[in-house]
């Protein structure tokens, strides 16, 4: 059998050699890899951890926030809250007891609906009653011999206010006279000749003839007294050439152009006389305002100038409008019995139009509204007194005005007299500021 030599057995051992560190390494490599893989698996246990921990602090922090709110929210419905609220309005309440409103004759009503028809205001001016107004002219020029009207001075129907000597008048007068003596001499020729013929005295031409000469002196006289009339004079006169200027109706003397001596024309305008016991107000309306200004409106008239307030209806509305205004006039004739409206007074038409009849749902007196703090307010009543309430207001008729906010149905609040509950206010206001 044949041995192995030297030479094969060196590689046998170093092979085993490299065998066994490989296997070393491999070993000092997995326990690398293996302790590697349990510390990331600790550091991502105690990541989950920590979110985890910060979840539920956010959690509970958020709970304790409700809890809070929702004791705040308990604390405000609290009844010290009420009692805070109450407070306030005590301080804000005008204290008048059920004895010291009736003495100072306060008012209390209810805010209700009712029905508000807004108003249309329209400037005008207070005119004379062109029906009832008269320029009175001489109609014959002459001389003024006596004046008995002065201006302001209030005249009856026939009453004479002048009296001019006119030599035009003088001749018409004696043309009257001769045309009437003309005409009995007519008369009597006609008698005469009548009497003759019938007593088959005379012919009857003689008698046509003399009737024929009667009806030219009877058309002579009638033009002669037309003539007078037409000049303004009466047929009998002392004097011939005497004119009496007198008033046609119950008037006032408003204007005077004439003097004792004067020489007048026979169109100068001496006197002007208008009735003021009724008068027109005038204005003028837009074409965009046409429709709702008709004949027979209801129209409330106020004086700017002055305390008076009158109601009346529309007369009048021009059917053409002015090409530069581009309006259209109208007017209404008001009842003047006192005299307070007066020519010449600028007044505001407001007219009451029918565009909605519609009821509003809550509205006061108009003179239950006053100025708080630069705010338009009611006065409520509550118990001991009066609170002011803000509010916010609609459409009004004068009368009543429509309340949008601030105020509720059925509650009471003072009408007449809600100025003494201001001035209450302002009293205990300046006290507390004191």
């Amino acid at each position: 059998m044949a041995t192995k030599s030297p030479m094969n057995a060196r590689p046998e051992k170093k092979q085993l050699i490299i065998i066994a560190i490989i296997l070393v390494l491999g070993a000092v490599g997995g326990a690398l890899i293996l302790r590697g893989g349990e510390s990331h698996g600790e550091s991502d246990g105690h990541g989950h951890g920590e979110e985890s921990s910060q979840v539920e602090g956010g959690a509970s922090k958020a709970g304790a926030q409700e809890t809070g709110s929702g004791t705040s929210a308990e604390q405000s419905k609290s009844p010290s809250g009420a009692s805070e609220e109450a407070h306030k309005e005590d301080e804000e309440k005008v204290a008048l007891t059920d004895e010291q409103v009736k003495a100072a004759g306060i008012v209390i009503k209810e805010s209700g609906a009712a029905v508000i028809r807004t108003t249309l205001q329209l400037p005008g001016e207070i005119r004379f009653n062109e029906d009832r107004t008269a320029h009175i002219v001489p109609r014959a020029a002459g001389v003024v011999e006596s004046v008995s009207a002065n201006l302001g001075q209030k005249v009856s129907r026939g009453q004479v206010l002048a009296v001019i000597s006119s030599s035009a008048v003088s001749e018409v007068r004696s043309e009257l006279q001769a045309a009437t003596k003309r005409r009995e001499l007519a008369q009597t020729t006609y008698e005469r000749e009548n009497t003759l013929w019938q007593q088959k005295i005379s012919p009857e031409q003689d008698v046509l003839q003399a009737r024929q000469a009667l009806r030219e002196a009877e058309i002579a006289v009638a033009n002669a007294t037309q003539k007078l009339r037409t000049l303004g004079a009466s047929a009998g006169s002392g004097a011939l050439g005497r004119v009496e200027l007198r008033a046609p109706f119950d008037a006032m003397v408003v204007e005077k152009h004439i003097a004792i001596g004067e020489a007048v024309r026979e169109d100068a305008n001496v006197f002007t006389l208008s009735d003021l016991s009724t008068v027109w107000a005038e204005m003028s309306v837009g074409a965009s305002d046409l429709a709702k200004v008709r004949v027979g409106e209801r129209v409330r008239v106020k004086a700017d100038a002055a305390d008076v307030v009158a109601d009346g209806k529309i007369a009048f509305v021009g059917s053409l409008i002015g090409a530069q205004t581009r309006t259209a006039p109208a007017r209404v004739e008001l009842s003047n019995p006192q005299g307070a409206w007066r020519p010449g007074l600028f007044v505001t038409v407001e007219v009451l139009t029918n565009d909605n009849d519609k009821a509003s749902a809550i509205t006061v007196d108009a003179n239950a509204l006053q100025t708080v703090e630069d705010k338009t307010s009611v006065f409520t009543k509550v118990e001991g007194g009066f609170v002011a309430k803000a509010v916010r207001i609609g459409r009004t008729d004068g009368q009543r005005v429509e309340i949008l906010d601030g105020l509720k149905a059925g509650e009471s609040y003072a009408a007449d007299g809600s100025f003494v509950v201001k001035s209450e206010q302002g009293k205990s206001s300046a006290t507390h500021a004191h």
